[in-house]
C-alpha cells in the first residue's frame, strides 16, 4: 500500500498585462486621431479619414515652420508627426482659401466646398489634440482666415 502525503497547492500567478510596445501605443495613438477625424468628419471608413488626415497634414506641415513645427510634430503621434516633418516649407503662405484649394486638388473628385470640410474636419481635431496655447501659436504663423479651419472663431481687429 502506497500512501500519499498530500502537498500544499501553489498558485500560479495570474500573469500581469504585457506592456505595449512602444510601436504598437504609437499605432493606438495614430488610430485614436484617424478615428477622431472620422467621427468629426462623418466619413464612412476609418480608411478614408486616414486618407484625408494625410493629405490635410501633409499640406499644413508645409506652411508651418520653426519653434511651431517642431512642437507641432511631437504633440501629435508619430505618425502625424513625420507627415507634418517631412515637407518642405513653402516658398510662400497660402490664404486659408487658397489652402484649401490646393488641398481640392489632392483628394480626387474634391471641390473647393468639400476640401474645405475635408480640412476643417482634421484641423478641428488637431486643435483639440495640440491643445489652445500651440494651436495660438501655430495660427500666429499662418495668414489670417486659418482660425475658422481650426474650428475658432476669428474676431478681426476694430477700426
Amino acid at each position: 500500500m502506497t500512501v500519499t502525503t498530500p502537498q500544499p497547492r501553489t498558485t500560479i500567478p495570474t500573469p500581469s498585462p504585457r506592456p505595449r510596445p512602444k510601436a504598437e501605443a504609437e499605432d493606438a495613438d495614430w488610430l485614436e486621431l484617424t478615428e477622431a477625424v472620422r467621427e468629426a468628419g462623418q466619413y464612412p471608413t476609418r480608411a478614408e479619414a486616414e486618407r484625408v488626415t494625410r493629405i490635410v497634414l501633409s499640406a499644413l506641415g508645409g506652411h508651418v515652420t520653426g519653434d511651431e513645427r517642431v512642437a507641432l510634430a511631437q504633440a501629435l503621434p508619430r505618425e502625424a508627426g513625420r507627415v507634418i516633418a517631412s515637407q518642405i516649407p513653402a516658398t510662400h503662405p497660402l490664404t486659408a482659401r487658397e489652402f484649401v484649394e490646393s488641398v481640392a486638388t489632392r483628394i480626387e473628385g474634391s471641390t473647393p466646398a468639400t476640401a474645405r470640410w475635408d480640412v476643417s474636419s482634421v484641423l478641428s481635431v488637431l486643435s483639440d489634440r495640440i491643445g489652445e496655447p500651440l494651436t495660438t501659436r501655430v495660427l500666429a504663423q499662418l495668414p489670417a482666415g486659418y482660425a475658422l479651419l481650426f474650428g475658432r472663431a476669428e474676431l478681426a481687429p476694430t477700426a
